[in-house]
């Protein structure tokens, strides 16, 4: 080669320029690191410490690498070690070595190295010639005994192979031969000490090494990856290292990164956080996968979003799938043999793949998921999950795996063994079950989506049974759905990120699609149900008794959002598709009756209690058709039999006390509101009604702290500050109780029963043409307001004297009260 040539690159770096052509993404990373080094160790910002930590296969080993070329750069003199140098001097070893090829040998500490190697190899054959019989070179098992010795005492760490393999009969050889090597075989004092205490004698002497060589560099980095496995060696050691005046003084230029699973030991590291840059590492974006896969030549779109539906992000699978996007059992197995490595035992292999078929799991359901008098039985199983490094949230009693590992570990056994998939979903689907049906004891089956142990265990039962029978469990995870929109809404997300779960870990293309479009749906939508069961009105092939359902939970949604016309055409067709359904005839006859049509509302109330005789809510809804056509006493007759029929439902007591205030009832009356309130303290209805009785009977501060109550319940309704008028207004405060009918017009300016109230306040402040105004106003907005009518013609024309201001007290029956109806 001609001198004037450039010089020739090798194999290693020609691979090395390749993958660093290859690496993409963790651009936040990467300028995070880099930036660190623009900053003076004198400044705040600055970090000595960085920790990179992520479940295996997330690319720590690969930005560490990038992480060291950058440090390069900025002019660092570079060295790194993993978990095969386990043990200080190993670690030290590996660093002296790196700088002397890089021109910055440590020579005081190579010389210090090689007396401890010479010493320890001197050391481990005199011990074994002592347990040998045959003298010359000591045999491999003699070696072992001598090498047990040291460990006794302490010489070498009790780490790697040596450690747990070694029979305790020769380990007490070997520490006997170690003591007799201490008693007068070392050839120097100084020499006996290095065997025995190995860290505290070569620190000292690599610390006052890095401080010299720091004046001659920008800066020192050093590397240590796989922390998870050598931090039980390591930890206490680095953590004195950084501790003023333990070893020596550091210098300000070095920076430390640190590359593992789990967050640092707080024993260690708690009062050094402000030296560590703590840099958790998730998985690719999905911008940074599709770099990878652009670079790896997988450009089609299906390609690529397949690769991305299955690799989770995980830079590991991505990088897999990139070569072969069709291998997803390959890249499964790579993934999951990267998230199992540090685990040689075949049982808790097993177990901890079993154990990723529960989204969450506890200690009972891991002795489902690993029954524990199979072939798998794991002594302190769920202690060892527990200490996984993908294992989430754990001591919490609802653990789980972390999600980019849980993927490939499902997809495993999916595919590997069918039989067994659904075998384990079944089992998991029973112990679920048993704990829903635990959880509905002493709950109102009208209530039970409401109640969150209930609908945690039964959205898992549907998730374990889609798991193992999609197309068959379906019709089942639908109905449930109608359920749960009638009952709790505001949960539905819930249930549909259950069928999006099944329907991923499944690989179930129908169940996926409902997941998905169920979703979207509610999410669209807020807290209406009404899109998500157009939806399975539209799609799903649902019985009659079904289609009812989900026509009345849609109806009841419509008819709270003030829009009737749909509500009844809703519970119209509910009846035309199950003209049984007694819950159709129910809540059409509610919308009749809010619509003024009484009669017909009674007559779907007739059908109703024909379909179910002993059903309490078509009996209250007829009590309460009664109250409100001014039928007081039969109302009063038909809600005594509705309590006696369900003496835990709150909304009949609360009907009659309002029939009970209405007949001049009022210590009764309070009795019922009472009663509904101590059975339903939400119950914001009941106490604004509470309050009006309160009132009468001469106890505004009780009424104000209903209305407080009902406030915090319910914000911002009208009604509540036209009662909260009333109290003042009762009380004699007509300034307050003018600004409370304001404020409640304020947010209904067609409240008519607020402007007439409002009248008779301004009209005991002497301001009769504003209380006139306001009557005139109730008059126009509700022309059947007879009451409102009365007052106006009391108050006369305009110049003409009133005849007083009536006592304070109700409306009478008929009139439109403030809030909304009990049975709505």
């Amino acid at each position: 080669m001609s001198p004037s040539s450039p010089r020739r690159l090798s194999l290693q770096q020609i691979v090395e320029g390749q993958r660093r052509a290859a690496f993409v993404g963790r651009e936040v990373e990467l300028g995070l690191f880099r930036g660190n080094f623009m900053l003076p160790p004198e400044d705040p910002r600055h970090r000595f410490v960085f920790h990179v930590r992520g479940n295996a296969g997330v690319g720590k080993t690969s930005l560490v690498r990038e992480w060291r070329q950058a440090a390069g750069e900025f002019g660092a003199l570079v060295a790194s070690a993993d978990e095969s140098a386990d043990s200080v001097p190993d670690v030290l070893g590996a660093i002296a070595a790196q700088f002397a090829e890089q021109g910055h040998p440590l020579k005081a500490l190579d010389r210090l190295l090689a007396t401890h190697r010479r010493a320890l190899h001197e050391a481990a054959g005199r011990l074994a010639a002592d347990n040998e019989a045959a003298a010359g070179v000591p045999s491999p098992g003699a070696l072992a005994a001598a090498q047990a010795g040291l460990l006794a005492a302490g010489a070498i760490p009790v780490v790697g192979a040596l450690a747990g393999g070694i029979d305790p009969a020769v380990v007490a050889r070997g520490a006997g031969g170690l003591r007799a090597v201490f008693g007068g075989r070392a050839r120097q004092l100084e020499e006996a000490r290095l065997l025995a205490e190995p860290v505290q004698v070569l620190t000292p002497v690599f610390v006052a090494e890095l401080d010299r060589v720091a004046d001659a560099v920008p800066w020192i980095a050093l590397f240590l990856d796989t922390y998870e496995r050598t931090a039980p060696q390591l930890d206490r050691w680095l953590a004195d290292l950084l501790t003023p005046g333990r070893y020596g003084e550091l210098p300000a230029n070095l920076v430390l990164t640190l590359a593992g699973q789990r967050r640092l030991d707080p024993a260690h590291w708690g009062d050094r956080g402000r030296l560590v840059a703590d840099v958790p590492l998730g998985p690719f974006t999905e911008e940074e996968a599709r770099q990878l896969l652009n670079g790896r030549g997988v450009v089609a779109e299906p390609a690529v979003r397949e690769v991305l539906r299955l690799s989770g992000g995980l830079p590991v699978l991505v990088s897999t799938l990139a070569a072969n996007p069709g291998a997803a059992g390959e890249a499964n197995a790579t993934a999951v043999e990267r998230f199992l490595a540090g685990e040689s035992d075949p049982a808790r292999r097993a177990a901890a793949l079993a154990c990723a078929l529960p989204r969450r799991f506890d200690e009972d359901l891991v002795a489902v998921a690993v029954p524990q008098d199979g072939p798998h039985d794991v002594p302190g199983l769920y202690d060892w999950l527990l200490e996984l490094p993908f294992v989430a949230e754990p001591y919490s009693g609802r653990s789980r795996y972390h999600a980019v590992v849980r993927a490939p570990m499902l997809r495993l056994q999916r595919t590997g063994s069918p039989r067994r998939w659904k075998a384990a979903h079944d089992r998991l689907a029973e112990a679920f079950a048993a704990r829903r049906d635990a959880a509905a004891e002493g709950v109102d089956p009208e209530r039970l989506w409401a109640e969150q142990p209930w609908r945690r265990a039964a959205l898992d039962v549907l998730y374990h049974r889609l798991c193992a029978r999609p197309r068959t469990a379906l019709p089942e995870a639908l109905r449930a759905g109608i359920e749960l929109l009638a009952q709790r809404p505001s949960r539905a997300r819930h249930w549909a990120r259950t069928l999006v779960d099944a329907g991923e870990d499944a690989d179930d293309a129908v169940l996926r699609e409902w997941g998905r479009d169920l979703l979207a749906a509610i999410t669209d939508h807020g807290p209406r149900p009404t899109a998500a069961l157009g939806l399975l009105l539209t799609r799903a092939e649902l019985t009659d008794r079904d289609r009812a359902a989900a026509l009345v939970a849609r109806a009841w949604d419509r008819f709270r959002a003030g829009e009737l016309d749909a509500a009844l055409s809703d519970h119209g067709r509910a009846v035309a598709v199950d003209p049984r359904s007694e819950r159709a005839h129910q809540g059409r006859a509610v919308i009749l009756r809010s619509l003024g049509r009484h009669e017909e509302a009674l007559a779907d109330l007739d059908r109703a209690e024909e379909i179910a005789p002993a059903w309490a809510w078509a009996v209250r809804e007829r009590g309460e058709t009664y109250r409100r056509m001014g039928r007081l006493e039969e109302a009063l007759t038909v809600l005594d039999r509705a309590h006696a029929l369900d003496p835990s439902d709150a909304v009949p007591l609360g009907s009659r006390g309002l029939v009970r205030h209405a007949l001049g009832r009022h210590e009764e009356a309070l009795d019922d509101f009472d009663r509904a309130v101590a059975l339903w303290p939400e119950y914001a209805w009941a106490l604004v009604r509470r309050s009006r009785v309160r009132t009468v009977l001469g106890d505004p501060v009780g009424a104000l702290a209903d209305l407080d109550r009902a406030e915090e319940l319910n914000p911002g309704r009208p009604g509540t500050e036209g009662e909260r008028g009333e109290v003042y207004r009762a009380t004699g405060r007509y300034e307050e109780a003018v600004a409370c009918y304001g404020r409640a017009l304020a947010l209904d300016p067609e409240y008519a029963w607020a402007h007439g109230s409002r009248a008779l306040a301004l009209e005991a402040l002497g301001r009769l043409p504003e209380a006139r105004a306001d009557l005139d106003r109730a008059l126009e907005l509700d022309p059947e307001y007879a009451w409102a009518r009365a007052q106006r013609e009391r108050l006369g024309a305009a110049g003409v004297p009133s005849a007083g201001v009536p006592s304070p007290g109700v409306p009478p029956v008929g009139v439109p009260l403030p809030g909304v109806a009990p049975a709505e």
